[in-house]
């Protein structure tokens, strides 16, 4: 039944869609195209009632689009702004997102909305349109592309919040929250979730409140005062964001973790840690201060592993490599904090 694990059943069709592959020019990746393809096909063996293949096939193409349109802006470092629809031009979280914005794509990012009004729009409007993406959810009410993003090449039209969740927080290099109801703080957990568990590579995620506001600081008080007390969280997790009222300090946050650390790949049982700069005082501190990370060995330097070789651009680049024990996120957090202080300390 072919050359792959993971078939149709039939010979003849797995042999047909070989042909649809070949046919289509496909010269890379043709084992996880056969298995896209295979899938669908076993949708018909399934039996498969029309409700659930609309679903499915609605997200596959929402999927396909977006992925194509975030493909020619990939290189480029980008935040995902999140806020309340419902804030007015006068707020000051609206005058707040829309400096933020300004400033950070000064710093050559590009800003993530919702497309929508609020938040969204005075952050789009901060970023201007030739550095901002919008990722609408079509809504019976509120949710109207807002019109600093409307028409753009940019903007994309979700019918799913689960689809459009997964480009807010794949795309984004750092997350901004600003006040917002139950969506904002939706995309916030959502967001600290996975940064929680290491199913998103790590990333700041900000709190900016305005000055005389304490809606951060409310609900960073409700984790001291019940979460953390009860082990839900534990106090290492809130290292996994950074609350604060000031635009500057909120664009020296983000651009501050990315000081020295660039990314992270698993290998094989090794975790690969990519920066500009190793220094002997980080590796003597990584050895000394974050054995509790390791599951054997020592922190290591590395030159760009074999497995490496599809990421020709960050070749360059010095590695320090572990065997990680895939559970201590927040403290990986601050294993990367302490990689960026101690650059910024030798003057990298």
């Amino acid at each position: 039944m072919g050359q792959y694990g993971y078939t149709t059943g039939s010979e003849q069709l797995d042999e047909s869609i070989d042909g649809l592959i070949a046919a289509a020019g496909a010269t890379a990746n043709q084992d996880v195209l056969r298995e896209i393809m295979v899938t669908a096909i076993k949708l018909i063996a399934d039996n498969a009632e029309r409700a659930d293949l609309k679903i499915i096939n609605s997200t596959f193409k929402e999927l396909r689009y977006s992925l194509k349109v975030f493909k020619q802006y990939r290189k480029i470092p980008k935040v995902s702004v999140f806020g309340s629809a419902r804030t007015k031009e006068n707020d000051p979280g609206y005058l707040q997102a829309k400096y933020f914005s300004a400033e950070i794509a000064k710093r050559g990012w590009m800003v993530i909305t919702g497309a929508g009004p609020g938040i969204m729009e005075a952050a789009t409007k901060g970023a201007g349109r030739e550095k901002a993406f919008g990722i609408n959810i079509r809504l019976p009410f509120e949710q109207k592309p807002n019109v600093e993003i409307s028409g753009d090449k940019k903007l994309i039209n979700f019918k799913y919040f689960f689809t459009r969740k997964i480009f807010f927080l794949r795309e984004a290099k750092a997350i901004v929250l600003l006040p917002g109801g139950f969506g904002t703080f939706d995309e916030g957990y959502e967001a600290l979730t996975l940064l929680q568990t290491g199913k998103s590579d790590p990333k700041p995620v900000v709190l900016l409140e305005g000055e005389g506001s304490d809606f951060w600081t409310k609900w960073v008080e409700f984790f001291h005062k019940e979460m953390i007390p009860r082990k839900l969280i534990s106090q290492e997790d809130t290292r996994l964001f950074f609350k604060t009222k000031k635009v500057k300090e909120a664009v020296e946050e983000i651009i501050g973790f990315y000081y020295n650390y660039h990314s992270i790949r698993y290998v094989r049982d090794l975790l690969v840690v990519r920066v500009n700069k190793v220094t002997k005082k980080m590796l003597k501190r990584a050895n000394s201060e974050f054995t509790d990370l390791l599951v054997k060995g020592d922190f290591e330097t590395s030159s760009a592993l074999p497995e490496e070789a599809n990421e020709p651009l960050l070749a360059e680049k010095p590695r320090i490599v572990f065997c990680f024990n895939r559970a201590s996120f927040a403290r990986l957090r601050a294993f990367i904090d302490m990689l960026n202080e101690e650059a910024k300390q030798s003057g990298s």
